[in-house]
């Protein structure tokens, strides 16, 4: 199996402006997360921005960096143009991992690219783990997915799901944020309508399965470390490194 990573790093965070230049002990938060996709077995790694000072961030640490449009709504998207240009094949399979999860670990990019490979009846492939903190299951910030009996994805919401309506406590499995896909279906991707779930809760996966496409759903036994998404993530992920 080959694969590549492009890792989609936006500048505008409404949370966190400028988020992948924020320095955390002399490193940009994007260096973390590319350092991260290197140590998987991706044969190629590249960060996808609409930034010049990202762009030039990732040069001045040796990493590849493709500069997209900037209207793109989604990392999807901005992926999508970037692997046009660069002509990959469609049947390539490429794995987004986003730019703000800098603790990611390589074996894990390699467990989604291997859960497409071995899931010929799914488009997309993503990952999950077990919610343990009770506060996750009501953070919005905290995407939980429900699947089928096959692994596949029934639903993503940043609402606790399941409900349980008669109060029992709820095994909730919380989305980590990674995507395998091969670069056909992102080219199809880019040319869909955005459906109304994906308006309303802003996850850009409700348009595969809104447009009919399966995404199986790898299941790690423990979370991948600290995703950056507010400032207190950001306050953790440093006292985190302190730690080390």
């Amino acid at each position: 199996m080959e694969f590549d990573v492009l890792i989609p790093a936006r500048y505008g965070s409404s949370r966190l402006p400028g988020k992948p230049l924020i320095e955390i002990k002399g490193k940009p938060l994007i260096q973390y997360v590319y350092e991260c996709a290197v140590s998987s077995s991706a044969v190629r790694v590249i960060v996808t921005t609409e930034d010049e000072r990202i762009a030039d961030a990732v040069r001045d640490f040796g990493g590849e960096v493709y500069v997209t449009r900037v209207e793109h709504v989604t990392g999807s998207d901005r992926i999508a143009e970037a692997v046009a240009a660069l002509g990959l094949a469609n049947d390539r399979i490429v794995v987004n991992v986003q730019g703000d999860e800098p603790q990611i670990p390589g074996s894990l990019i390699d467990d989604v690219a291997q859960t497409l490979v071995d899931h010929p009846q799914s488009v997309m492939s993503t990952a999950c783990h077990p919610i343990i903190a009770g506060n996750d299951q009501n953070d919005p910030n905290a995407v939980k997915v429900v699947t089928d009996a096959d692994g596949l994805a029934l639903y993503f919401s940043r609402a606790p799901i399941p409900w349980s309506r008669e109060g029992q406590t709820v095994r909730a499995q919380r989305h980590i944020g990674i995507y395998g896909y091969r670069v056909g279906l992102l080219k199809a991707f880019a040319q869909w309508e955005r459906s109304d779930l994906e308006r309303i809760e802003q996850l850009e996966q409700l348009r595969v399965l809104h447009h009919g496409g399966r995404i199986s759903v790898y299941r790690a036994v423990t979370a991948p470390g600290i995703g950056v998404d507010t400032r207190e993530d950001l306050v953790k992920f440093t006292q985190s490194l302190s730690s080390m």
